[in-house]
């Protein structure tokens, strides 16, 4: 980022404007720069997040799991199996930070191995009872079901609030952009991870400006 041909002021106030959450179009106008070149140095700050957000070490204590669909065009199906959606897998631990993924499919096969990857033996992992998860009974994890048909919570712990929370969060975030290039998708939810995980605004500026050298 340093060897950008703008100048240190409009870079750092691109940076606060991406973390406010400003649109390229909406920054350009207020910086006084091509509506192409805020677009290129926001695409810039993604990549660097992206780069900087693929190993979160592994997950440990209580964890919630969840998939979720993005995008899509085709009306009245909704949820698992809507025509034209990402698929998209997450875990969240609890009080902690949050991982994310573009997933091929929410198959066991698919689901399983990335919560082996991710999250540390003989910790709690809440999922929903959706049927790929029925490969935790017989895992290395103890693992307690939600059934969103019956409740949405069973006591006091048993819930995913938290990663349906960051789902909620995360398409407020993106459906301002009106629709988003399936080929850099992966970066747009690196960013909502971003978002969730460093908190306020100002953590999040600092975090950015630490990451870009100036």
């Amino acid at each position: 980022m340093r060897k950008s041909k703008l100048s240190w002021y409009k870079q750092s106030r691109l940076i606060e404007l991406f973390v406010a959450g400003s649109t390229a179009r909406t920054a350009a106008s207020l910086i006084g720069v091509n509506k192409t070149t805020a677009s290129y140095y926001f695409h810039k700050l993604r990549v660097l997040i992206y780069e900087n957000s693929q190993d979160p070490g592994l997950f440990e204590g209580e964890i919630e799991v969840d998939e979720s669909y993005f995008g899509g065009t085709r009306k009245g199906k909704r949820g698992r199996g809507a025509g034209s959606k990402l698929p998209v897998f997450g875990l969240l631990k609890r009080n902690g930070k949050v991982y994310a993924c573009i997933i091929p499919n929410a198959k066991a096969d698919t689901l399983i191995p990335i919560i082996r990857e991710k999250v540390k033996p003989d910790s709690i992992v809440y999922p929903d009872s959706f049927k790929s998860y029925n490969a935790l009974d017989v895992s290395e994890f103890k693992h307690f079901r939600v059934n969103h048909s019956k409740e949405f919570t069973c006591g006091k712990n048993n819930h995913i609030n938290g990663i349906e929370n960051f789902w909620n969060q995360s398409k407020r975030t993106l459906r301002k952009y009106n629709g988003i290039d399936k080929k850099n998708f992966h970066l747009f939810l690196k960013e909502c991870e971003f978002r969730f995980n460093y908190g306020s605004p100002s953590n999040q500026l600092k975090i950015l400006r630490k990451w870009c050298d100036i």
